[in-house]
């Protein structure tokens, strides 16, 4: 199953920004997956690489909560549409 998970820090007036980046395929993504349950979540959009990299460990660490057998992540510069859901 993959999951878009919107970040709430992230500031609405900005929100024409990312659109913009991301339809151009510069917004910074993380894509998360999990194991056990196997799930893949797609953190973002962020225009710089550097706030993501700042809000990525409160995501991982809610994550970690749900204690999945394993979490593995990256940080891509890509343009994500839907769908956001998705199951194998």
């Amino acid at each position: 199953m993959v999951r878009f998970v919107p970040d709430a820090s992230m500031n609405p007036l900005l929100q024409p920004v990312r659109a913009c980046a991301n339809g151009l395929g510069l917004a910074w993504w993380a894509r998360v997956d999990t194991h056990s349950p196997t799930v893949t979540y797609w953190f973002g959009p962020f225009v710089r690489r550097h706030t993501l990299e700042t809000q990525l460990p409160g995501f991982l660490a809610d994550l970690e909560s749900e204690s999945p057998a394993s979490i593995q992540h990256q940080l891509l510069r890509v343009r994500r549409g839907e769908p956001f859901t998705e199951s194998p």
